[in-house]
């Protein structure tokens, strides 16, 4: 469901609202926890209100991802790891595996991987298509961040301070606690997963930005009038996003635990856990043929210090 998620990734934004401002201004350095709210309806709205301006800081921030990076992806499911770094280029993202369970590929998958990529970078409409999927995707995502507000209702649930792997160093987080709202009707199959989930939103009250999105399947869900198929109770997921620099935020951590059918026959399940990591600035007018020799020099690089274990190991400290 939020496979790609990363591409939600937005430099910090807007939206302040006057009361929102004097809401936070008026909680000063405590704990959210130990804070009484003076009316429990005044303390809902003041929560939707901080979900709503901080999805249209996302939105907003969303049709501005002009600034590029390169970064490592450690990839863990029930088949083992797999470890890729990336480059994001104005054109597609481009992305080279360089170990199987954090050991090198042989000269033939290698052999492999770089034929793949030149194949893309030399056909334009392969390259295309990739540029199609991935607008597909980010617009999957971007319509399930819009849903948030309408699909939830909400609850303070405390305040945690950002970390160098979640959020922003040092700056306030709020926790809300969310659970479906009774009265939102899904527009289509891609927000259908909203009605049976609950869990918490980690909010970074500063710069409105979502740190983290938990949520687990209370109840099975169905999509396409239950034709198209099911997700199971009990499937979770979890996003954590931070600042990697620049004042962008980045995903930097996904996982993904799914069972369920499709087309009422076949099983699904997806169980995954990615670490992102090591991000760092590339030209924003980088092109995908220049982001395919930019991986070629890095993955050398990573060989010559015996990378891909190293580079997995830093993805797994992350």
């Amino acid at each position: 469901m939020l496979s790609k998620v990363r591409h939600l990734k937005v430099t910090p934004r807007m939206v302040s609202a006057a009361s929102l401002l004097a809401l936070l201004a008026g909680w000063g350095a405590g704990s959210l926890a130990a804070v009484t709210p003076r009316n429990p309806a005044q303390d809902a709205v003041s929560a939707i209100e901080l979900v709503r301006a901080t999805v249209a800081s996302e939105v907003a921030a969303s049709n501005n991802s002009s600034t590029k990076y390169m970064f490592c992806d450690r990839k863990t499911g029930p088949q083992g790891s797999q470890t890729r770094i990336y480059v994001e280029t104005r054109q597609a993202m481009a992305g080279m595996t360089t170990a199987y369970n954090d050991k090198p590929l042989t000269p033939q998958q290698l052999q492999s991987e770089e034929g793949r990529l030149a194949g893309i970078a030399d056909n334009p409409q392969q390259l295309a298509r990739r540029q199609r999927q991935e607008k597909d995707e980010a617009d999957r995502t971007l319509r399930i961040v819009k849903a948030l507000p309408d699909a939830f209702l909400y609850d303070y649930d405390g305040a945690e301070t950002g970390t160098a792997t979640l959020g922003k160093p040092g700056e306030r987080m709020v926790r809300l606690k969310f659970r479906p709202n009774p009265a939102y009707h899904a527009p289509s199959h891609v927000e259908d997963v909203l009605v049976g989930m609950q869990g918490f939103l980690l909010i970074d009250s500063v710069e409105h930005r979502i740190a983290r999105i938990d949520g687990t399947l209370f109840q099975e869900v169905s999509f396409g009038w239950g034709i198209l198929g099911h997700l199971d109770k009990g499937g979770h997921f979890l996003v954590d996003q931070r600042d990697v620099g620049d004042n962008t935020w980045e995903v930097s951590r996904m996982s993904l635990s799914f069972t369920g059918k499709i087309l009422l026959i076949k099983n699904l399940s997806m169980k995954s856990d990615e670490v992102f990591s090591d991000f760092r600035r590339v030209p924003d007018n980088t092109t995908f043929a220049q982001g395919v020799e930019m991986l070629k020099a890095e993955r050398v690089k990573l060989a010559e210090n015996h990378g891909p274990r190293a580079a997995a190991t830093d993805a797994r400290s992350h």
